[in-house]
């Protein structure tokens, strides 16, 4: 129970919280600005820019709580440009055409605005369009922030006239750091003393995903929800856990998020990395990813890059494909690693892949030429009358089961797709391959079409 004589709580004075911890906290100026020293670190491009005031139209592009907003605060306020906000959901066409025309009037003036578009891919083409008049004419300087890829969600016009900068996802060191910096401010939690226990803060940061603005929330609600004595608060991790519990996963399973991710372990897969692999994986399960995705995938990986040097990694990869779909999560997870590991350690080769993709392009770039002949089947008199079958070769009826009897179009006779690699099973084939060729080579059925005669029929 708490002793209403020396307990309290930082709910009792809500006069501090005018605004989000995170907000009141926003950094001013570069210099406190944390994280993205490959943009702002000192004689960095962007900072150049900032500080030489040569700033255009730009577009920050990266995962939330990075400093998007922050920084385009922070040049404004550099550039002593007028800051204009958009909203996808409340400024329309109309609304949009107002402020710009005002935007227009005041540039003539010598009045300079920045314009920023927080969340730009959730505007529609329409208005993006709009900007791109005042944009061309340099009477605003557009800044967009988006967590989308902006080959995607940007229309081209305005890409194009835009330079976009890649801001990083925050390191836990760089928002332990932010966090001791917030502690340190008289103003961050006025008239409290706050202790930490050890370790705390890398806890919140780890919590925090590298999202500054979710590491302050977190920090804000544990000062906020603490007991107060005599003025201290003691912030623990076990206050942290009964607030959060354990930590969510950052994954989108419709956004660019699950493509990376699904890559990431198909590389690890390719390159035998089976820990990297399985922690792929576990991130894609954890993150609440459809099993049967993942395993048809797998079922993929087990033919373009595994192949003929292990034949039984398709037959592990089907087996735990229709695993998922009797079981479904969470029991088909050790059934999905089990796979990963195989696929992992199993000897590669993308030979069938290539030849594919080698025989696609052959196809595309020569003549559609018909099926020869003698390899059709007769199934009327008609057909048989023309020629269909006349001339073919059973290689069933060889003493070494072959034949010199050709089966493609002469155009293609000589092309080869498939190049056998020697890794594991596959070394196998390329040895039988090699036989075949020489037999051919040296060997001769006389094939002739025109000839009735020149073979055994295949009677089907």
């Amino acid at each position: 129970m708490k002793n209403n004589d020396v307990q309290a709580s930082l709910f009792d004075d809500r006069s501090h919280a005018l605004a989000p911890l995170a907000d009141r906290m926003r950094p001013k100026d570069l210099d406190d600005f944390v994280g993205q020293n490959h943009l702002v670190g000192e004689g960095k491009f962007l900072r150049e820019m900032i500080e030489k005031d040569q700033v255009s139209s730009m577009i920050f592009w990266g995962p939330p709580g990075v400093g998007k907003t922050t920084l385009a605060e922070i040049i404004a306020r550099k550039t002593q440009s007028r800051f204009v906000t958009f909203s996808a959901v409340m400024n329309g066409i109309k609304e949009i055409r107002v402020i710009m025309n005002d935007a227009e009037e005041r540039h003539a003036m010598g009045e300079k605005t920045i314009v920023f578009i927080d969340e730009i891919h959730r505007f529609n083409k329409a208005q993006q369009d709009a900007f791109l008049p005042y944009v061309e004419k340099g009477s605003i300087t557009l800044i967009g922030a988006t967590t989308e890829n902006p080959s995607f969600e940007v229309n081209s016009a305005l890409l194009s006239r835009t330079k976009v900068f890649v801001l990083k996802q925050l390191t836990r060191d760089d928002i332990t750091i932010l966090l001791k910096r917030v502690l340190a401010r008289k103003d961050a939690f006025p008239s409290v003393t706050i202790e930490l226990e050890e370790g705390i803060l890398d806890r919140i940061a780890t919590y925090s995903d590298g999202d500054a603005r979710t590491a302050l929330n977190t920090l804000e609600m544990l000062v906020v929800n603490s007991d107060m004595v005599d003025g201290h608060i003691l912030l623990t991790s076990e206050l942290l856990i009964d607030f959060l519990g354990s930590k969510s996963l950052k994954y989108d399973k419709d956004g660019e998020e699950h493509y990376n991710i699904i890559s990431a372990l198909h590389k690890s897969m390719r390159n035998s990395d089976v820990d990297s692999a399985i922690y792929w994986l576990g991130r894609m399960l954890d993150g609440g990813e459809d099993p049967l995705y993942i395993a048809r995938r797998l079922v993929r990986f087990a033919s373009e890059d595994v192949g003929l040097a292990d034949t039984n990694a398709l037959n592990v990869a089907i087996n735990v494909f229709q695993a998922c779909q009797f079981l479904g999560m969470p029991e088909c997870d050790v059934h999905l690693t089990e796979c990963v590991i195989y696929l992992s350690v199993a000897p590669k080769s993308n030979a069938a892949y290539r030849a594919r993709v080698q025989s696609s392009k052959d196809i595309k770039q020569t003549q559609n030429e018909p099926v020869p002949l003698h390899l059709r089947n007769a199934t009327t008199k008609l057909m048989k009358d023309v020629g269909y079958g006349k001339g073919y070769q059973l290689a069933h009826s060889y003493e070494d089961k072959l034949t010199t009897m050709p089966t493609r179009p002469e155009s293609v006779a000589h092309h080869v797709y498939y190049e056998p690699t020697e890794e594991g099973g596959e070394k196998r084939v390329k040895n039988r391959m090699e036989y075949i060729a020489n037999w051919k080579a040296t060997h001769s059925t006389n094939f002739d079409s025109d000839n009735e005669d020149s073979g055994v029929k295949e009677d089907e």
